[in-house]
């Protein structure tokens, strides 16, 4: 199977919980803007914006970056790269939202895809006003969420009425010029269920090959059996090591991993951990990079790294959101070392 290769936009100006000092790497539209170009030139097909509104990577004193207003800016500065925004829902109103993509699709037109996320952080939600109800009944809401996106780009004017909002007689003018992928992530099974109802993709944490098959399984099974199809995409984040040895790398993924309790963001990840509903116990190490980036286990020389991509492909995952640092110069090294061995073994199983 294919896959394409992308990355996630360091919004907290770096991806590293335990390592301060990232270089480079700062929560800066000028950084975000070099990475998000140089992506585009080199080939990469999507890049995930986070919406934080406080930083868990570096503390929540540390400055972060609205997703929002980024996106526009990444969406202008480039010329093919797919920008997937993650929301959540307890933070918007469905109907400004859909105004707000349809704006968007008017400046990179067919390039804007959501991220549906039903929250976990109570604090962040505290500090900023937004709703935080039970983990089930979050997904009810971003289900209705959808249900109002879906219908003010389909129909005008739009009316409904459910147990989170009411609209009668909107309009939103103009229309995405096509419907935005709706991508969505969760493990438990009441969040499995309903994302198998509102999204056309799925986005998972990082796992191994065999939770990664069960994963694909589950949700095409789900999917198949609400709508008569499988699922459209599957993405999953994974923090990539290249180097010219295995040795190299694995001093590098030693450096990265030395879990300090004392660092700005552990906070952060206990509220994650206590919040959601998990099917495995994260681990401290997992903790230094989030999203269960390590997990893939994609570190190693170019050779390897590329071999390990190609197995998650063949596992089911069409989309790879890197997390390295710093970020520009890994995607520059993964561009030009591993992505050329992945479209070589793509070509011959395609012969």
């Amino acid at each position: 199977m294919a896959i394409d290769l992308g990355y996630w936009t360091p919004v907290y100006g770096g991806f590293l919980r335990n390592v301060r000092d990232e270089g480079r790497m700062a929560a800066t539209w000028e950084y975000i803007r070099e990475v998000s170009v140089k992506a585009d030139r080199l080939g990469f097909h999507t890049t995930l914006v986070p919406e934080l509104y406080l930083n868990d990577r570096k503390g929540t004193e540390a400055p972060s970056l609205e997703a929002w207003s980024l996106s526009a800016a990444i969406l202008a500065a480039t010329k093919r790269l797919r920008v997937m925004t993650a929301v959540r829902p307890g933070f918007h109103l469905p109907a400004v939202l859909a105004k707000t993509v349809s704006t968007l699709d008017s400046i990179a037109p067919g390039r804007v895809a959501l991220n549906v996320v039903a929250a976990w952080w109570a604090e962040e939600a505290r500090q900023f006003g937004g709703v935080f109800p039970t983990h089930d009944a979050r997904y009810a809401q971003a289900t209705e969420f959808v249900s109002v996106l879906n219908g003010l780009w389909e129909r005008t004017p739009f009316s409904f009425s459910g147990d989170h909002y009411e609209f009668e007689d909107t309009i939103v003018e103009p229309k995405p010029s096509a419907h935005p992928v709706i991508f969505a992530g969760g493990e438990s099974d009441s969040g499995r269920e309903a994302i198998a109802g509102f999204a056309d993709a799925y986005v998972m944490h990082g796992g191994t090959l065999d939770e990664v098959r069960a994963n694909v399984s589950d949700m095409n099974t789900r999917s198949e059996r609400l709508h008569g199809r499988p699922i459209a995409e599957f993405g999953m984040p994974a923090y990539v090591i290249v180097r010219d040895t295995e040795a190299e790398a694995q001093r590098e993924l030693e450096r990265i991993t030395a879990v300090d309790p004392d660092s700005p963001g552990y906070a952060s990840f206990e509220q994650f951990r206590q919040n959601s509903n998990l099917s495995l116990e994260l681990s401290k190490r997992e903790y230094s990079v989030g999203t269960r980036g390590l997990r893939p286990n994609l570190v190693g020389t170019a050779e390897q790294v590329a071999e390990r991509i190609d197995e998650y492909a063949d596992a089911g995952i069409t989309l790879l959101l890197i997390q390295a640092s710093p970020l520009d110069e890994e995607l520059e090294r993964i561009a030009e070392q591993v992505l050329p061995l992945i479209s070589q073994r793509s070509l011959a199983l395609a012969d």
